[in-house]
């Protein structure tokens, strides 16, 4: 094998797909939990799960770097309010992909954050967690506290 090159694995194939199906399941559930989210067809979902997931790739992380300091001052939830940001710069470069308001935005980039949380929960295989003891010190008869 050459040095600094990768072999091909399946499991990051499989990593992206996994990534791709929950951001379409998220996207559907915010579309019939929502007024605002619509999509016309499956052509568009599925440019939709492309463009977001090329976004959270590419744009989040400048995001987030640009707004930490107003991350870190609402504790995290700067990072939802940019998934809305994405989630609506993805619909006006879709067509066939509306959401309607920034409120709704927001409830769909909850929803695809939720999703996502509770899948790769239920996926994610259990982890066992193993402390070891501190080695004793040997007792020593004159170890006294003089005062």
């Amino acid at each position: 094998m050459i040095k600094g090159k990768r072999d091909f694995s399946w499991r990051s194939v499989w990593l992206l797909l996994q990534n791709w199906l929950l951001i379409a399941l998220g996207v559907l559930l915010a579309a019939h939990t929502s007024v605002g989210i619509s999509y016309d067809d499956g052509a568009s979902l599925v440019l939709v799960v492309l463009l977001f997931s090329f976004f959270n790739l590419v744009l989040k992380p400048l995001l987030v770097f640009f707004t930490l300091p107003f991350i870190m001052v609402t504790f995290g939830l700067g990072i939802w309010i940019i998934n809305a940001v994405v989630l609506m710069f993805v619909s006006k470069l879709v067509p066939g992909f509306h959401v309607a308001s920034f409120s709704s935005a927001l409830w769909g980039a909850f929803v695809i954050s939720l999703t996502s949380l509770v899948v790769n929960m239920l996926l994610a295989p259990p982890q066992v967690r193993r402390f070891k003891r501190p080695p004793s010190r040997p007792s020593k008869d004159d170890d006294v506290i003089d005062i």
